[in-house]
């Protein structure tokens, strides 16, 4: 996507026929980088499309893809260090995946089961579970950000949104206490053209999202979205900015959703066939696949090995989440409170007897609807 007409910072080191511009960074050629980056988009794109199916045919619910964004998920992760903490919302499945999320759990999460935000992998074990509601994760990053500069430590925190939750007042509040006390807090905005059905130039007339960062008091810009090079440039740099006492940013990655905004979703009762086209002229796998193919590491045999490496811990990541057994009737009480009040405890118990006495009755009468039934 072309920035908007503005004054602030912009960055592109890919342009979308994989061709290098501008100047890019000392490790553009550091062919292991950008193999890793490769890599996780195309897992990410894999994972994806296998949600996708799995929603479809009933096994998991409705599930918010990242077709066509993997760029910023990917260049934020690489770009994260272990005691960062992420802050994420509904389309950030690349970052955690780089986290330390496991891909059964991810399903979990969208199949229901709570299961899914008790991350198994230390490594992400203070990063935030997925957050539905629209912008109120920008506020939680301020307050994980306050923590660390209370206690004086060199980390920072990532939070992510689109471009629609930059028009809720939770963000307007999480900028403004993120400039006033100098967080070290970098704010990732998924520009991607449309919230829900409303498009970006109707959500907002500010000429860019960026800019809204300025009335804060803090720094904002707008990068390639599509550009994973330049999305990790620009989040590495702006991390180790906030690490070391040097204030929060806003970082608008322009982009353009590919699919429905959720399964639940129709995006073609409100986007044209030609804008699409467009837009996948200019997608951010394909884009950096050319650049691997021009400097002399990537050719057809390593995409299908690749490809082949990827459905297949996809599959293996279904398998276990399909073999994860289903959780009793109580289990909605779990993950409420951290100290449970005595009117919840009364309630589950309450609950335990319910089913104590249904699962005698059944077993005493199994015709009856709801019973066993032999033969």
């Amino acid at each position: 996507m072309a920035p908007n007409a503005s004054s602030l910072p912009y960055t592109r080191y890919l342009a979308p026929d994989g061709q290098l511009v501008g100047d890019p960074p000392a490790w553009a050629d550091d062919r292991r980088l950008l193999t890793r980056l490769y890599r996780q988009m195309v897992l990410t794109r894999l994972f994806d499309q296998k949600a996708v199916a799995l929603q479809r045919t009933g096994r998991i619910g409705t599930y918010a893809p990242t077709l066509g964004q993997e760029a910023i998920g990917v260049g934020v992760g690489c770009a994260m260090h272990g005691d960062d903490v992420l802050v994420p919302y509904y389309r950030d499945t690349a970052v955690q995946l780089l986290r330390g999320v496991r891909m059964e759990e991810i399903l979990l999460y969208w199949g229901g089961d709570e299961r899914g935000s008790a991350y198994v992998d230390p490594a992400c074990a203070e990063d935030f579970p997925i957050c539905v509601p629209i912008a109120t994760q920008a506020l939680h990053a301020c307050g994980v950000a306050t923590a660390m500069k209370i206690r004086g430590e060199h980390r920072a925190v990532v939070t992510t949104c689109g471009d629609g939750a930059t028009s809720k007042g939770d963000f307007f509040e999480a900028l403004n206490v993120a400039g006033a006390w100098q967080l070290p807090v970098v704010f990732v905005v998924n520009n991607n053209q449309w919230a829900i059905s409303v498009p970006r130039r109707i959500q907002c007339a500010a000429p860019t999202l960026a800019q809204k960062a300025l009335g804060a008091g803090i720094a904002g810009e707008q990068v390639d979205g599509n550009d994973v090079l330049a999305v990790y440039e620009r989040v590495r740099q702006a991390l180790e900015r906030a690490r070391h006492g040097k204030g929060p940013l806003l970082l608008e990655c322009l982009s353009y959703r590919l699919c429905d905004h959720t399964t639940a979703d129709d995006a073609s009762r409100y986007r044209s066939a030609e804008e699409v086209n467009q837009a996948w002229r200019e997608e951010p796998v394909k884009r950096l696949q050319a650049y691997l193919a021009a400097l002399g590491v990537w050719n057809e045999s390593c995409e299908q090995a690749l490809v082949g490496e990827c459905q297949g811990l996809v599959q293996q990541a279904v398998e276990r989440f399909e073999a994860t057994a289903a959780q009793g009737p109580q289990a909605l009480f779990d993950s409420l409170y951290a100290r449970w009040p005595a009117a919840l405890a009364e309630q589950r118990e309450m609950l335990a007897e319910r089913l104590a006495r249904r699962q005698a009755a059944l077993a005493a009468n199994p015709a009856q609807p709801g019973g066993r039934h032999d033969g």
